[in-house]
């Protein structure tokens, strides 16, 4: 009988999921990432617009690259997201500097096309969907059962869908207590459905975030595992 019991206890240990740490990739891609988020955002911070704005735009990037910094060695990010993370947050740093709604950038595609306010602030929701989407992907896939299974790609939507919705709760926060003065960081241009385009925009940029990169994702992910 202890033989019998012995041999389960073995077929249960080999049969029991195992998590092996994720191997560090070459520090050179992530070393650029932060050095270009770095020299971007001492850019940015040099005579902002409003500084008050600046900082509520860039706060999510200022809580974020420590947390990503600090917690590489034990969980460090495929390039992939690392690439997207440094270009949202440089988006994110344009905007801080500027105010969503005085974007050059933007005012060259407002008079380009002839729209009514400058697209900027679309753009940055956007991106606000398909960065992130890539972020949840890779720690659910990491860090849950969900890998390869069906429900991946529709909870990492609302994942993304829950955090665009609480960045417009921290808007609304950020306008009931600054009031006029919050106009620049809210970006409505007059807009009085700017709140729903808003989440409307991260939806679209998650989706597509998914259908375009989640296979290259995959192959990223695999050769991280090594």
């Amino acid at each position: 009988m202890s033989l019998i019991a012995a041999a389960r206890r073995r077929t249960a240990n080999n049969s029991a999921p195992s998590v092996a740490p994720f191997p560090a990739p070459s520090p050179v891609l992530p070393g650029v990432c932060v050095a270009v988020v770095v020299v971007g955002f001492a850019v940015s911070a040099w005579a902002p617009h409003d500084r008050t704005t600046w900082l509520l735009e860039v706060v999510w990037v200022l809580i974020g690259l420590p947390v990503v910094v600090l917690a590489w060695r034990r969980f460090p990010l495929s390039g992939m997201l690392c690439c997207l993370l440094a270009a949202h947050a440089l988006v994110l740093a344009l905007g801080g500097h500027y105010t969503y709604a005085q974007v050059p950038l933007g005012e060259w595609v407002q008079d380009g096309l002839g729209l009514s306010r400058n697209p900027y602030d679309r753009f940055g929701h956007l991106m606000q969907g398909f960065v992130p989407a890539v972020l949840v992907r890779e720690l659910l896939v990491r860090t849950s059962p969900l890998r390869g299974s069906r429900w991946l790609a529709p909870l990492t939507v609302c994942a993304c869908l829950a955090f665009s919705a609480v960045f417009e709760m921290f808007e609304w926060v950020a306008a009931v207590i600054g009031g006029h003065a919050a106009d620049a960081f809210l970006a409505t241009q007059g807009d009085v459905w700017d709140t729903q385009w808003d989440m409307f925009c991260a939806l679209i940029g998650a989706t597509v975030s998914l259908l375009l990169l989640s296979k290259w994702h995959d192959r990223q992910l695999t050769r991280l595992a090594g």
